[in-house]
């Protein structure tokens, strides 16, 4: 019976593979069983952040030593960049591996990469068609069979560069944009909303093109996505519950309304097991392997009744604003901040908050 073990590790750099290659020599990590590496580095987060590439090639690289060049570009490396504020950069491994009997059900996980996105499907319906498709292979794949046992999507996507739209163009195709930032935003949102729809949580046929972006109305709870230039096409992990799998590990999600509301994550926590009146003690701490979570400064340029300028820097993106925000919240409540926070939130969420999940091992929470 398969079982999910998750391993979040420091790092100093992109580039540093150090603490994952030593949790494999001291045998924690099997390498043959690792599907996923989730990546906090410390880049801007925008188009021109070539730390996430640096970091994908860096893992890319180290895996193949391990298991060969085939195996390590099935690995789904999902990099994040911008660690503000207080962010620790870090990794989050995702492994299967099999053992008989245990805890059911528990954490189950499945990936999958789709085919490359030709650029004029880019942030419209063929993309959230594509990510559709990907999160129902991947829920397969985990052996979930109910969609409200998924519990977090996280999705990477490409985006449009000035080549790739000039590509579709002279192909006779249009691109919904030719601002690459702005790109970024519309693969984000395509993605949410087709993690929305493969989940159940809106109809396909409630979407139009003009929609993505737009449409405040129209949100995932479960969807995290994250634009980079380092890929063309999508990579999907779905994380849910199963009894098909066991285990210690477990995972429960939240949605926060906006960027200081914590409650939900409370709430959470205390299905999980964990109290809830104050922040955690180091036992507790302990308890929880990983935090996963999504930021984005409000369009209405306020917080609860109060104006912010997150939307009017023009020194610095927004999305860096609300990631180091978002993540000073939820280390008040965790005690720590190694704590992956993703920006832009289109569709991922209400407008201003976003999904939160978490993963604790059920055997080091003190009952």
């Amino acid at each position: 019976m398969p079982i999910a073990k998750v391993h979040r590790i420091s790092a100093t750099g992109p580039d540093d593979v150090s603490g994952i290659a030593d949790a494999i020599a001291a045998k924690r990590i099997d390498p043959k069983g690792v599907l996923a590496v989730f990546g906090k580095t410390e880049g801007n987060g925008c188009v021109n952040d070539f730390s996430r590439g640096f970091a994908t090639s860096s893992l890319t690289h180290f895996f193949a030593e391990h298991i060969g060049a085939e195996a390590a570009h099935k690995i789904c490396f999902v990099m994040s960049g911008g660690t503000e504020g207080g962010m620790a950069p870090h990794w989050t491994v995702f492994e299967r591996a099999e053992i008989e009997g245990g805890t059911q059900p528990a954490l189950a996980i499945g990936r999958v990469h789709t085919p490359d996105l030709p650029g004029q499907h880019l942030g419209r319906k063929g993309q959230i068609d594509s990510v559709a498709d990907g999160v129902r292979a991947a829920m397969r794949e985990a052996g979930i069979d109910d969609p409200a046992d998924v519990h977090f999507v996280q999705i990477k996507c490409p985006l449009l560069t000035a080549q790739r739209a000039k590509q579709a163009q002279a192909a006779g195709h249009t691109v919904a944009t030719s601002d690459t930032l702005k790109s970024m935003g519309l693969s984000r949102a395509a993605s949410a909303l087709g993690v929305a729809i493969a989940l159940g949580e809106i109809a396909s046929d409630d979407i139009r093109d003009e929609d993505i972006g737009t449409r405040l109305d129209l949100w995932s709870g479960r969807a995290s996505c994250s634009a980079g230039i380092e890929l063309l096409n999508h990579e999907v992990v779905v994380l849910g519950m199963s009894s098909r799998w066991s285990g210690p590990l477990a995972i429960d999600h939240a949605v926060m309304h906006d960027a200081i509301d914590v409650d939900p994550v409370r709430d959470a926590l205390a299905r999980l097991g964990l109290p809830t009146h104050k922040q955690l003690d180091p036992a507790g701490r302990r308890a929880i392997i990983a935090l996963l979570s999504k930021a984005e400064a409000s369009k209405s340029a306020t917080l609860r009744g109060y104006r912010h300028t997150m939307l009017d820097d023009s020194d610095i993106s927004p999305t860096r604003h609300a990631r180091a925000f978002v993540c000073g919240a939820l280390a008040s409540v965790v005690g720590h901040a190694e704590i992956y926070v993703s920006g832009g939130a289109e569709h991922q969420g209400p407008d201003g908050g976003g999904p939160v999940a978490l993963i604790v091992d059920r055997t080091a929470i003190r009952r």
